[in-house]
């Protein structure tokens, strides 16, 4: 059953970074993601985001693992943003299978959120209401969870670092 996004009051710390990776496949869609995600980011007094463009879905995680892998200033969190809409061959559950598993990867190794928003859908209706419905925009959703997530990775930070 698909859920009402409950919209939460988020203040960030305004250094932290966030990227975005979205992808241009289904680029209508996206972009409605894009924009929920950016809405909230901003009302939430993030400062520094960076969007970078891919071509589709499974490139999403070779741009993820090269934010990760920053040594000097990796981002705080990184968004992925993408849909995949199941045709009549097994290719989108293929992707998205391929694309979870190595987002999740990257995120266990780096230990930096990578929110995973790359939809497989079964059709453009159910992407139109993931996508572009404010009460049901995944990207907002993905947006909160990175903020939340920031946070939570700061805090954290802070506790093991003093005990020792």
């Amino acid at each position: 059953m698909l859920k009402k996004i409950q919209l939460a009051d988020l203040k960030c710390n305004p250094a932290h970074r966030f990227a975005i990776i979205a992808s241009l496949y289904n680029k209508r869609y996206v972009d409605g993601m894009l924009k929920g995600a950016l809405h909230v980011l901003k009302n939430s007094g993030v400062k520094n985001i960076q969007i970078i463009r891919v071509p589709g879905a499974f490139e999403i995680p070779c741009v993820a693992k090269k934010l990760a892998s920053t040594p000097l200033c990796p981002p705080n969190a990184i968004i992925c943003l993408g849909v995949i809409i199941r045709g009549e061959t097994a290719h989108a559950q293929l992707i998205g299978e391929a694309v979870t598993q190595a987002l999740m990867q990257i995120q266990v190794t780096h230990a930096i959120p990578v929110i995973h928003e790359v939809l497989l859908l079964e059709n453009k209706q159910q992407a139109k209401v993931r996508c572009m419905d404010p009460e049901h925009n995944r990207g907002i959703e993905a947006a909160q969870t990175a903020i939340q997530m920031a946070l939570i990775m700061e805090m954290l930070d802070k506790t093991l670092n003093h005990k020792r």
